[in-house]
């Protein structure tokens, strides 16, 4: 993942690495291959690079439905080099009931799917991602970094995702680099990347949420909630619509979560579990506290709690 604030040079080094934009000077490769170098005057053009990019707003094109976006990658790759099936993509983005449709009639959601798709459909050595979630709503975020994850899990196709989010940035990057004003401030592991002094000032910490993935367990109780499964424990949520064993993405607020060392009684929280804390960090006026509950939990805390 890329972070950084705006202007920090984020899309400016995806539009580098896309042949959008001629660095004025360097050197870039993508698995050992120099697509562009100042000193061995190389310059591979962008439609050599077998690089997908998705938008943030999508950039498909108008005139075509989604059948004829999603194809229009696929068949300008030659046959020999397609490693990704069109019926795969079509089946991976459930687009089957949209492909007549034309793309100006879909929601927001549905337009970031058909970007991916396209993308996807061209078989790309590297899949490019200039925050393609900063448009959606939640729910519609949720669903693309189910989508995401699915990519990286099915396909292997590296990516490098740029978001001003953290919390995208943790839930779905390995590693994270941080620019501030065209420079380099950290690289690493992306949460331990959060916990480093230079980017404190970078992140909205009030927004850092935890982006779970969760199972529908039940959807029959009487009081309306909905029984989920994340990572060990089976957690109560309304609003949800998917039925058992459906698929969904949860969104917690690190900051929402209270710690206690002892099982709380007559409280009116019904999500209660048992977590061990596997690493606790004192920042710059609040405290981070990661969990294991079979999966990595963010907590955040005040230093006097």
């Amino acid at each position: 993942a890329l972070t950084g604030r705006s202007g920090s040079g984020k899309s400016t080094l995806l539009n580098c690495i896309a042949g959008l934009v001629t660095p004025d000077y360097g050197e870039i490769k993508i698995s050992g291959q120099r697509i562009f170098s100042s000193t061995r005057k190389v310059l591979v053009p962008p439609e050599k690079r077998d690089i997908g990019y998705v938008f943030q707003d999508g950039a498909l094109f108008p005139h075509m439905s989604v059948g004829s976006n999603v194809k229009f990658g696929y068949r300008l790759k030659p046959e020999e080099e397609r490693q990704v099936d069109l019926d795969d993509v079509v089946e991976l983005f459930k687009l089957g009931p949209l492909m007549d449709r034309n793309v100006t009639t879909l929601s927001g959601g549905e337009r970031q799917r058909v970007a991916l798709a396209r993308a996807l459909a061209t078989s790309p050595k590297l899949l490019l991602l200039d925050e393609p979630l900063a448009s959606l709503d939640n729910k519609f975020r949720g669903v693309i970094i189910k989508y995401l994850r699915q990519i990286r899990s099915e396909f292997g196709i590296p990516m490098l995702y740029v978001s001003h989010s953290m919390s995208e940035v943790i839930a779905l990057s390995d590693a994270t680099l941080v620019l501030s004003q065209g420079k380099a401030v950290t690289y690493g592991n992306s949460a331990q990347v959060l916990l480093c002094p230079e980017v404190h000032g970078l992140s909205d910490f009030n927004a850092l949420s935890n982006l779970l993935d969760a199972e529908v367990i039940s959807n029959d109780r009487s009081d309306g909630l909905i029984e989920l499964k994340i990572g060990r424990f089976c957690l109560l949520a309304s609003g949800v619509s998917k039925p058992p064993h459906g698929k969904l993405t949860v969104s917690i607020r690190a900051g929402d979560i209270i710690l206690t060392s002892e099982l709380p009684k007559q409280i009116s929280a019904r999500n209660v579990m048992e977590a061990r804390i596997e690493e606790i960090h004192n920042l710059v006026g609040r405290v981070l506290v990661y969990m294991d509950i079979g999966k990595r939990l963010m907590v955040e805390i005040t230093p006097d709690a």
